[in-house]
């Protein structure tokens, strides 16, 4: 992944990954859409990010500035989401001392 993307990892949920990912690519012109879904694997927290610029021109803009791949009409971008921590509770910390 470009380095640029690397400011947009460990967002604690979609809602706050959004705009930062909004402001990055419309540097590169008009976002039209833009769909995040969100994945687990294996614990780990992902946001698939789903993208359309304004025209193709900006989508190849983007694309060749970012490193960003395509999957059928959309541009794709995954970014790691924060991984919350384990939850612990009472009787288990008793149980541990």
């Amino acid at each position: 992944m470009h380095h640029e993307f690397n400011q947009l990892n460990n967002f604690a949920d979609i809602g706050t990954l959004k705009p930062a990912l909004h402001s990055l690519c419309s540097r590169y012109g008009s976002v039209a859409r833009l769909d995040i879904l969100a994945a687990s694997q294996a614990g780990k927290r992902q946001a698939l990010c789903f993208l359309r610029m304004g025209s193709a021109e900006q989508e190849r803009h983007l694309m060749t500035e970012l490193g960003v791949g395509r999957f059928g009409g959309d541009l794709v971008v995954i970014v790691d989401l924060q991984t919350p921590a384990p939850i612990s509770y009472p009787h288990q910390m008793a149980q541990a001392s």
